[in-house]
């Protein structure tokens, strides 16, 4: 049977380009149901998604991207999906890379989680100094951590296998979970892979790290993690 597979969008006020994302994204040649995770807009983000042919869950307060991205995953797993990919709104992830992330898992091959990489491989992407040396000390702790090196921890481009999905409906990390959630699925025994794909520039919206919250982030996942990695795995009886 064909696997059936979700793409799932957490969107904050993103009305100005999620139509396009959700155009292109059917485009692509694998069959996959949209859902836009419309987390508490303000402007008609729900409306353009709808109207682009996705299915929408409107959240009625922000949750921040852990708690619309953990309510994709609710879905999938109560609708019996077998991947799960999580695609941003705001046009930086190229949906014309989803059968390279895809690949992997519908190959059967070793894996439950694959990561799409600006780094693994040489690309157009650039970002300033500041938030290329975050990335390397996360680089740098991801790896004493899970004991390989994982080079793009906070990429949120990523798909997920059903053993995944189910993991991440129980719990997800909260405001910034890329890396932590990455530390927690290697503590439960999970496989990482990550591929190349082509980050773009921002196609609308605006980011919400600034230089301020760039520090406060960093020390905070910091945290999170050196926290994560001395916590108990709880095992199901």
């Amino acid at each position: 049977m064909r696997p059936r597979i979700l793409i799932i969008i957490p969107a904050y006020n993103e009305a100005a380009v999620i139509g396009k994302v959700i155009a292109e994204i059917r485009r692509q040649p694998q069959p996959v149901d949209v859902l836009v995770v419309n987390d508490g807009s303000t402007d008609d983000t729900a409306h353009v998604a709808a109207q682009a042919g996705a299915r929408v869950i409107t959240l009625p307060v922000n949750l921040g991207i852990g708690g619309a991205v953990q309510t994709g995953y609710r879905y999938a797993a109560r609708y019996g999906y077998d991947i799960a990919v999580q695609l941003d709104a705001d046009g930086q992830h190229d949906p014309a890379d989803l059968p390279k992330l895809l690949a992997p898992l519908l190959a059967g091959e070793p894996v439950d989680l694959v990561v799409g990489s600006r780094y693994v491989e040489q690309t157009p992407y650039r970002s300033t100094v500041m938030r290329r040396l975050g990335m390397i000390v996360l680089a740098a702790v991801v790896r004493l951590l899970v004991g390989y090196p994982i080079k793009d921890t906070t990429s949120g481009y990523r798909a997920a296998n059903r053993s995944v999905i189910e993991l991440f409906a129980r719990w997800y990390p909260t405001d910034y979970p890329e890396p932590e959630s990455l530390v927690y699925l290697h503590k439960h025994g999970f496989r990482i892979r990550e591929v190349s794909v082509h980050m773009r520039e921002r196609g609308g919206g605006r980011s919400s790290i600034t230089p301020f919250r760039s520090m406060y982030y960093m020390v905070k996942v910091l945290l999170s993690l050196l926290m994560n990695a001395a916590r108990r795995v709880r095992r199901s009886s």
